[in-house]
């Protein structure tokens, strides 16, 4: 019998002794040939190395070599203050283990940036994503998931994992993509809502990190359709204002885990990272009326934001408290889902909030209806069959703690860190009205 042995993992900082011998493996990302010598630099999984190749000391033909070849090198290292790290590898051997196609690339992406449109971007993204840049933006958001998830872990949350094949939408509406599952109607998932909800008279506090589906025809720099929802539900809350600030501690805890673990990737983006000392909030209907009196705007859509009114809001708190972070409470009963809790004494608010960061929404929450009647009555008055949620109402029927939740989008979070416009610049393979591939 064979016993395999795991493999030593190269740390995702690694800062190897001067004149010590080791080996790497990698992606060749750059030749540059000089007079006698040529710099290869090597991207690993955790960083680019500046490597040197000479007759003097390489065992092995530069001729062959060629940028996008996964190789294994072996190489001794020396110091060299000119080098970003301090070092750098003087090839001894370098084995080969596959090389790309002898053709042209679509796209050059071993330059300081990529000269090409969003489009092309997106277009050949197995290849683009290899540029520096490209690449950070995608370690940045899995450190923001690793941050939250890290926060939530330790504050008694547990991760769940619901379906994403399911009979009916959770926010209801029409925008859900709908098939033929076995002979019933089905579609996939909108949100974990209904299950987070359910999973609090299990577990009391949740959370899921998993895609999001939404049939919008909106064809936007914010909308995709399939998007990475970072959701989570807690039970026994007095007020909607706990999650707020909950999800204030989340923000500020996985945001210090970006700072402290992707130094290098947000210096070659340009990327601030704020601090949060508290998060301002104010009501929705306070929020619009601010707008339209500071920028002479009328109102024209009482219920909800158009983007730009989300964008100047962000403007104004900026401005007056130095946040690039605001919540807006108190939305209309008449723009939130079924299960949003009504203001007690006013049914025509909820009990909600969205969050905006640095003028784009990127997180709805708000504390849901426990009550088995009060749901059951709410469903009625939007013309909804209970008998549709039937499995839905049983854990009211059996009884749930006060409870709510949020819901943040993880792609639009990383665009406004990192300063993009455009959602799909912080999506790995984007799924909108036009695009299914790669």
């Amino acid at each position: 019998m064979k016993t395999i042995t795991p493999l030593e993992n190269e740390p995702s900082a690694w800062s190897p002794r001067i004149g010590e011998t080791v080996t790497l493996h990698g992606m060749l990302y750059k030749i540059r040939e000089m007079s006698g010598f040529a710099f290869l630099l090597l991207q690993t999984r955790a960083q680019l190395f500046q490597c040197v190749w000479s007759p003097d000391f390489s065992g092995f033909p530069l001729e062959g070599l060629r940028p996008g070849s996964a190789v294994e090198v072996t190489g001794l290292v020396a110091a060299e203050p000119r080098s970003r790290a301090g070092f750098e590898l003087r090839l001894l051997t370098c084995q080969v283990l596959n090389r790309p196609v002898p053709e042209e690339p679509p796209v050059v992406v071993n330059n300081r940036e990529i000269p090409a449109s969003l489009e092309t971007l997106l277009d050949y993204r197995p290849l683009t994503l290899r540029h520096q840049k490209e690449r950070a933006i995608f370690r940045v958001q899995s450190a923001l998931c690793a941050g939250f998830r890290q926060y939530l872990l330790e504050n008694g949350f547990t991760e769940i994992h619901t379906p994403k094949l399911v009979s009916g939408g959770a926010e209801g509406g029409t925008e859900v993509f709908t098939f033929d599952y076995f002979g019933h109607p089905a579609c996939l998932a909108q949100s974990p809502q209904l299950y987070k909800q359910m999973l609090t008279g299990v577990f009391e506090r949740v959370f899921e990190i998993a895609p999001a589906f939404r049939a919008e025809k909106h064809d936007t720099a914010r909308h995709i359709n399939e998007y990475t929802s970072v959701d989570l539900e807690m039970g026994f809350v007095r007020s909607f204002y706990d999650i707020m600030r909950t999800e204030t501690a989340l923000i500020r805890s996985a945001l210090a885990y970006v700072r402290e673990s992707c130094a290098e990737e947000l210096r070659l983006l340009g990327a601030e990272v704020p601090e949060i000392a508290a998060i301002p909030s104010l009501p929705f209907d306070e929020a619009k009326a601010k707008i339209a009196a500071r920028f002479h705007r009328p109102i024209t859509d009482p219920l909800d934001f158009d983007p730009e009114e989300e964008k100047l809001l962000g403007m104004l708190i900026k401005e007056e408290t130095d946040s690039d972070f605001v919540f807006v409470t108190h939305y209309r009963s008449a723009k939130r889902p079924f299960y949003t809790m009504d203001t007690p004494g006013n049914p025509e608010v909820t009990e909600s909030f969205d969050l905006l960061f640095r003028g784009m929404e990127v997180t709805t929450g708000g504390q849901r209806i426990h009550d088995w009647q009060t749901q059951t009555n709410k469903l009625r008055a939007r013309g909804i069959d209970p008998a549709a949620f039937e499995s839905y109402l049983s854990a009211h029927r059996y009884g749930l703690p006060p409870h709510g939740g949020l819901g943040i989008g993880l792609e639009r979070f990383t665009a406004r860190l990192l300063g993009f416009d455009n959602v799909r610049r912080t999506t790995l393979f984007p799924r909108d009205t036009h695009r299914l591939t790669p």
